[in-house]
C-alpha cells in the first residue's frame, strides 16, 4: 500500500533537551499504526508535529503526498485529532461540542445535523445529546470527544491516549469504534503506554523511548527481534527487553 503520511528526520528541542529525535516514520494507508512507549517518550510531542500543533525543530511531515507546512489548512481537512487533554466545552451541550468542532469544516445546515446524531451515535452517545458535557463521566467525556473529532470524514484518525482514567466498559467501547472506524477506510494512528490496547487493535508497532523509535514492526516481528519463536515470549518481555524497563513502571 502507499504510504499515507511520512516524517523526514522530525525533531523537536525544548532548550538543551532534545524531546523527539529525528524521527523518521512512514505509516501505510489503511492500517493501524501503534506507538509504545512509556509516559516522556516524545509520543504526544510527535503528534502534535504531525498535526501541526507543534513546530518542529527540525524535519518534515508529508501527508497525502503533500508538504503538511506548505499545504497546512488543505490537509487538516483530511485530520481527525483526539488528544490525550480532552477538547471539548463543559458548559456546552454534547449535541452543541459535535456542532461547534464539525462547522470549522464549513459543513453547515441539514449536512451538518445529520452529521451530528451520526458522531453522537456512533459513540454511544445520541440518548444524551441534550446534556451538558460537564455531568458526563470520563469514559463519556472520552467518547463526546471522538464524536467532535470524527464527524468531517478524515483519512487520519490520530488517537493520543484515549482511555487514559477510564473504566474498562468505556476503554473496550473505544477500542472497538477505534477498529470500527479503520474497517470504514480511516488510516488510524494509536498511542498509548498500554501494552495489551496496542497489541490487540494495531497492524504494525513502533517502540519508541527517549524520542526515538527502538523497534518497529508487527507484534510477531517484534518478538523475532528477541527471541527465534515469538510463541514463547510476550510483547511485555520484547518492552523490557529493548527498553530496560518494565510496563508497570511506565
Amino acid at each position: 500500500m502507499a504510504a499515507i503520511l511520512k516524517t523526514k528526520d522530525l525533531t523537536k528541542k525544548y532548550g538543551n533537551k532534545i524531546v523527539v529525535d529525528n524521527l523518521n516514520l512512514e505509516i501505510e494507508e489503511g492500517e493501524v499504526f501503534g506507538l509504545l512507549g512509556p509516559n516522556g517518550a516524545g509520543k504526544s510531542t510527535t503528534m502534535n508535529m504531525i498535526c501541526g500543533i507543534v513546530k518542529p525543530t527540525l524535519g518534515e511531515v508529508e501527508f497525502l503526498g503533500k508538504d503538511f507546512k506548505k499545504n497546512r489548512k488543505e490537509l487538516c481537512r483530511q485530520l481527525g485529532y483526539i488528544p490525550q487533554q480532552l477538547a471539548i466545552h463543559g458548559n456546552l451541550k454534547a449535541w452543541e461540542n459535535v456542532e461547534l468542532f464539525t462547522s470549522l469544516y464549513g459543513i453547515k445546515g441539514k449536512e451538518l445535523s445529520k452529521i451530528i446524531d451520526e458522531s453522537l451515535e456512533y459513540v454511544g452517545l445520541l440518548d444524551k445529546r441534550n446534556e451538558y458535557a460537564k455531568t458526563f463521566s470520563g469514559g463519556m467525556k472520552r467518547r463526546l470527544n471522538i464524536a467532535c473529532a470524527i464527524g468531517h470524514d478524515p483519512k487520519l484518525l490520530i488517537f493520543d491516549e484515549p482511555t487514559v482514567g477510564i473504566d474498562p466498559q468505556s476503554r473496550n467501547f473505544i477500542l472497538e469504534r477505534i477498529k470500527e472506524s479503520n474497517e470504514k477506510g480511516a488510516t488510524v494512528i494509536y498511542t498509548s503506554h498500554y501494552m495489551e490496547e496496542v497489541e490487540a487493535i494495531c497492524t504494525r508497532i513502533a517502540i519508541m523511548d527517549n524520542g526515538k523509535i527502538i523497534a518497529i514492526g508487527t507484534s510477531e516481528e517484534l518478538k523475532k527481534m528477541v527471541v527465534s519463536d515469538p510463541s514463547t515470549i510476550t510483547l511485555e518481555e520484547v518492552f523490557l527487553t529493548l527498553t530496560g524497563k518494565k510496563l508497570r513502571d511506565i
